[in-house]
């Protein structure tokens, strides 16, 4: 290709990554089905009996795939780059349509088409969410007669781990940190954006939960965040969208896990949304829903936010869930094996590709590609546990060397002595000594 032809090119990309971006603006999902603090309030006051009455602002899905049809006119899928511009294409027209039928059965078709369901295999791997879910909901029982004698975390509210946030936020970030800001509603106990981490003002928090927003929130969502808005030639980068949400929650999941502070109870939530999406997909309501989490928490508030996510934008008497929470579990499963496979092949540099804005695992020769030619920046920030990857080949190499082993035998012989052994009662709790 000669300078004149590669000068073309670039201008070609460059010309539909804007207009993808144009296309991607609007496409504020989680905004336009968050539900106001009123439902929550009527849904209490009339003693969790009644179904919640929600409604949404229409969308109007034309402009954006308008810009889209324009984009697709410069894109020739034939090429790794070309097929990349593509599924963006094709992921931010089924996000406009899924706006477009919020409160619908069709809003739910959308849904799982951007998203998946619990009951659809994963990609390249025939097992479906439902069944990873199961997978941890029988690990977790198996440990949960355990009795570790652990202290009950202590609560803080969302005006005091919005310190330790902010503090974590200007030492990794500097100048382009984002402001820590406590809000009435959200729809979930934090988001974060470029500019903002929101925190629910209701919210609880424990230490642990501190810990985690700073490495799932900051260190990844607002990381490629600011990342992809710094991608001056593919500003599509910068836009977050339905195709690119599985690898974003994967690596935050994948952060919770590297970094020390994910818990049971954690993938016992994650487990749980997948078990209540599979509920509403079989009919139940927003009732049977909630008093499904009402008896695996009692917590009454915490299982109306549950709730609310599997029914935000779909039908509230069942059918039409919204369905993004089955990424998770998957997410950080695809995230672990393509880390795997990144350092198995040699590629760190690939690694951080994997940071440079919004996008999809399987985005990553496409955006090498882009790099190669000068169009994609390498991202400006990484997560620590990248920044220093001791820690990170230490896990996968233990991971790697276990995996290959057979454990069976020893884990049997040690079943039989402990069985046989007295259980010793200690008087203090858990706390990192030998008591």
């Amino acid at each position: 290709m000669t300078t004149l032809e590669e000068d073309k090119e670039k201008k070609r990309i460059r010309s539909v990554s804007f207009l993808l971006q144009r296309a991607a603006k609007p496409l504020r999902i989680l905004k336009a089905i968050a539900w106001s603090n009123q439902v929550k309030a009527d849904f209490f006051a009339n003693n969790a009996q009644e179904l919640p009455k929600v409604t949404y602002p229409s969308f109007d899905p034309q402009p954006t795939i308008d810009l889209l049809r324009e984009a697709k006119r410069n894109i020739f899928p034939t090429s790794t780059i070309d097929l990349w511009l593509e599924r963006q294409a094709n992921c931010l027209e089924c996000g406009a349509q899924m706006l477009a039928n919020v409160g619908t059965p069709s809003f739910f078709s959308y849904s799982r088409q951007a998203y998946g369901e619990p009951t659809a295999p994963l990609r390249y791997d025939p097992k479906t969410p439902l069944e990873l879910a199961e997978s941890i909901r029988d690990n977790i029982e198996k440990l949960d007669h355990i009795n570790m004698n652990i202290p009950s975390p202590a609560i803080h509210s969302a005006d005091e781990i919005a310190v330790d946030i902010t503090k974590a936020v200007k030492a990794h970030f500097g100048e382009d940190a984002p402001a820590v800001v406590i809000v009435d509603e959200l729809s979930a106990n934090a988001l974060a954006t470029s500019k903002q981490i929101r925190l629910r003002k209701d919210a609880k928090f424990t230490d642990k939960d501190a810990v985690q927003l700073i490495n799932h929130e900051a260190f990844i969502h607002v990381l490629t965040s600011i990342n992809g808005k710094q991608q001056t030639d593919l500003p599509i980068l910068g836009e977050g969208h339905v195709g690119t949400t599985r690898t974003q929650e994967g690596l935050a999941v994948f952060a919770e896990v590297i970094s020390g502070t994910i818990e049971l109870n954690r993938f016992r939530r994650l487990a749980d949304r997948v078990f209540a999406i599979q509920m509403c997909i079989e009919g139940a309501d927003f009732l049977e829903v909630y008093r499904y989490f009402l008896e695996r928490t009692g917590q009454s508030d915490q299982s109306f936010e549950s709730t609310r996510r599997v029914f935000r934008g779909g039908v509230i008497t069942g059918g039409a869930p919204f369905t993004k929470d089955v990424v998770y579990l998957f997410g950080l499963l695809q995230v672990n094996g393509v880390i795997r496979a990144i350092f198995s092949a040699g590629r760190a540099d690939c690694l951080r590709l994997l940071f440079c804005g919004k996008l999809d695992c399987f985005d990553i020769p496409a955006l090498a590609e882009l790099t190669a030619l000068g169009l994609c920046k390498l991202p400006q920030y990484l997560p620590p546990w990248v920044m220093d990857p001791r820690h990170l080949l230490a896990l996968l190499t233990y991971s790697n060397f276990i995996s290959q082993t057979d454990l069976e035998s020893t884990t049997e012989i040690a079943k039989r002595f402990l069985a046989d052994t007295p259980i010793i009662e200690f008087d203090e709790k858990i706390n990192g000594t030998n008591t």
